[in-house]
């Protein structure tokens, strides 16, 4: 559970004790908006900053990891060749030659491999598909308030609020320096979801006037999520 200071942060924003709060993110990748739709809302990062470490790890696996897989492989592949040059070639006579028809096996065409996968939402779950409505254009600047994925969603008696912490990470309990970045009134948007979800794989939207909706996972601390659902379903 979120602790006091959490809280403390979370009362100076909104002027009040929230009524349920919980940190959560968008828990699919946001999916490519038009060119001409992310140019003019500034080109903004659709994909969450990773931390340092990431980077190391990356540059250590490429430039020490790969080259000693590779100078193993070839050492075995010269010692295969080595092996075989060293071996008489012996042919017993009357021997049937080893090369003799074989069995082709039978392929299965693309057309009988089932289906592709490929998703005929091309929201993917994430919004509501609509880039010029209000979850839209919350999705465009989502990354641009803070590299981390998680956002903490904060619910007053007659508002919405949205938080973000400057960090790349957090830790859900104790990150007190987050800031409110886009607020609703409760005329304005509403959240739906559930309570009893099975954890791990609770989901709530967040809804707006104008019909467009918002689906966020990945909820942190069981405690705060399930009050946060138990909460929205009153």
């Amino acid at each position: 559970m979120a602790k006091r200071k959490v809280h403390r942060r979370a009362r100076k924003i909104l002027g009040e004790e929230p009524l349920a709060l919980v940190w959560c993110e968008i828990h699919k990748r946001i999916p490519q908006p038009p060119k001409e739709v992310h140019r003019a809302a500034g080109k903004g990062r659709l994909k969450p900053g990773h931390h340092w470490l990431l980077y190391v790890g990356a540059t250590l696996f490429f430039f020490v990891v790969v080259p000693m897989m590779l100078i193993d492989k070839l050492g075995d592949k010269t010692g295969e060749m080595l092996a075989k040059r060293r071996e008489p070639y012996r042919r017993t006579p009357g021997s049937r030659s080893d090369t003799g028809p074989q069995r082709s096996t039978p392929q299965r065409s693309t057309q009988d491999r089932g289906p592709t996968g490929r998703a005929d939402d091309p929201a993917h779950g994430v919004f509501d598909g609509d880039w010029n409505l209000t979850a839209g254009r919350l999705l465009l600047r989502w990354y641009g308030h803070s590299p981390t994925p998680k956002r903490l969603v904060m619910l007053a008696h007659d508002r919405i609020c949205i938080a973000a912490s400057p960090r790349r990470r957090l830790s859900p309990t104790k990150a007190d320096d987050f800031r409110s970045v886009a607020e609703f009134p409760l005329d304005a948007a509403r959240i739906e979801g559930e309570s009893g979800q099975p954890r791990g794989f609770a989901t709530f939207r967040i809804c707006f006037a104008d019909g467009s909706w918002l689906e966020v996972g990945r909820l942190a601390e069981p405690e705060d999520a399930d009050h946060f659902l138990r909460t929205i379903s009153a």
